[in-house]
């Protein structure tokens, strides 16, 4: 099988990465592929024991150059100052049909020097997480690194749970530079490899960009409207630590993450989010964080520091109104307003204000505006309606109100109960739960199954979710 590879990142110096091959596997079977993305990729599908062996490691493609990448990272607040890929290997580069340089990535693909004492394994159940999630997210319209192939290992590997059946996760990802690649070069006082990274990240992702204060700006703006379309779904990314911050403006690292059911502002559900740090509501300010980490690392590039540090506190303090602006748009959507004005954020405050209040389903709220169906998830119908009465007021003169509503409404997300009963069923050899989510997901405004919408019973509540470690 041929990967056109073009590897750019392997190309700088080696204190980026360690130059490091996959670890083998016994017996390497294809569990799932991605036949429009590896078309997307300019790569020829084949049968499936050869794409088995490719994605699971065990043969390296030609021209492939695998490494692992440096980086370090403020995990929950604290900063560890060396981090990388502890299982994971990027094996190269390859530009898509579109001209886009894209990095192909194995996860779980064995131990590197990054591994901190891990077996650098991942098993089977947050490989099919990432695969189902990472892809609903692109068919939802959220930037997202995607999933390429999953592989299962014919091994067992050792977890809390006990042993469980290993597997391999392929992700493509327009980059893979987080905010702790940036910070693991400023912390250790290397100059000019932070000035060689900051010159890469903006030939490749942000080439308009002046200097490392226009790539700040251009992040900072990335992460603004990817913040409010995560909010825009009812995502919440659980690990939001500057060692999962892309710098290209893509969700990366799919660990605890989930969508949340009945609306919360304060909804966590990663098992070790115990001060709530991620909820979903805390997003927005964490993601403010993770930039002023990345303007911290940057302003070591300036000769005057006191200037440079008073220019990117501006960028950042910038960050609350470009948030609120993007979340404006989303959620205006949402409500069939296409052109929001400031007034409008009343309108949708009050909407959520309600929603939690009466614990009413996200999705299927938003799915049921402008329906008969949207006062069933209240309890208190009489406030619903009279919040209804405010909506149809300022809709009533926007003709397509109810298509943009539809449009920018899922019928289907994944919920956590879905997830698990999927991996539940792939861990006994039952794949087709997976093939069913994947096919739902795919189109989740046009639905297509209308079970997968449902909101689970109280005996299918997933109260936690949990790192992939």
């Amino acid at each position: 099988m041929q990967i056109a590879f073009d590897n750019s990142y392997a190309a700088l110096p080696d204190a980026f990465y360690t130059r490091v091959s996959p670890t083998s596997v016994k017996a390497p079977k294809l569990l799932a592929f991605n036949t429009n993305l590896a078309k997307l990729l300019k790569i020829d599908a084949t049968d499936d024991a050869t794409l088995a062996t490719v994605f699971s490691g065990n043969e390296i493609p030609q021209n492939s150059a695998p490494i692992a990448q440096l980086y370090a990272g403020h995990q929950f607040g604290n900063f560890n100052p060396q981090l990388g890929d502890g299982r994971a290997i990027l094996l190269g580069e390859v530009s898509d049909t579109n001209g886009i340089r894209r990095d192909i990535q194995l996860k779980g693909s064995g131990r590197t020097p990054y591994s901190r004492g891990g077996d650098g394994r991942a098993w089977l159940g947050p490989v099919l997480r990432e695969y189902v999630v990472s892809e609903a997210m692109h068919a939802l319209g959220i930037p997202t690194t995607r999933a390429l192939a999953a592989v299962s290992t014919g091994e067992d590997i050792l977890r809390e749970q006990g042993m469980l059946p290993g597997a391999i996760l392929t992700r493509v990802a327009t980059s893979h530079l987080r905010v702790g690649t940036f910070q693991v070069f400023a912390h250790r006082g290397q100059v000019q490899e932070l000035q060689t990274l900051t010159d890469y990240a903006i030939a490749r992702h942000y080439p308009d960009a002046q200097g490392p204060m226009g790539l700040l700006r251009a992040v900072c703006a990335r992460q603004a409207e990817l913040i409010a379309a995560w909010m825009s779904v009812g995502f919440i990314h659980g690990v939001m630590n500057t060692d999962n911050c892309s710098i290209a403006g893509e969700t990366i690292d799919y660990g605890p993450c989930a969508f949340m059911d009945d609306f919360a502002m304060g909804r966590v559900f990663s098992s070790i989010d115990q001060q709530a740090r991620y909820a979903y509501g805390n997003q927005p300010n964490m993601a403010m964080f993770n930039m002023a980490q990345l303007a911290t690392a940057l302003i070591q590039l300036f000769e005057d520091k006191d200037a440079a540090v008073e220019e990117a506190t501006a960028v950042i303090h910038a960050m609350p109104d470009q948030i609120e602006a993007a979340w404006l748009q989303r959620f205006a959507a949402k409500l069939g307003i296409a052109d929001p004005t400031p007034e409008d954020a009343d309108l949708i405050q009050s909407l959520l204000d309600l929603m939690q209040r009466d614990a009413a389903d996200f999705t299927n709220t938003f799915r049921a505006l402008g329906r008969d169906a949207a006062r069933d998830q209240f309890t208190d119908r009489s406030a619903f309606e009279a919040w209804a009465q405010r909506h149809a007021a300022r809709t009533a003169a926007l003709p397509d109100a109810q298509a943009l509503r539809d449009a920018s409404n899922p019928a289907v997300i994944p919920r956590n109960h879905r997830i698990e009963q999927m991996i539940e069923a792939a861990t006994a050899g039952d794949m087709a739960p997976f093939e069913r989510l994947m096919q739902a997901y795919a189109t989740p405004y046009v639905p297509t199954d209308p079970e997968l919408g449902k909101q689970p019973t109280p005996s299918e509540i997933v109260p936690a979710t949990f790192c992939g470690t």
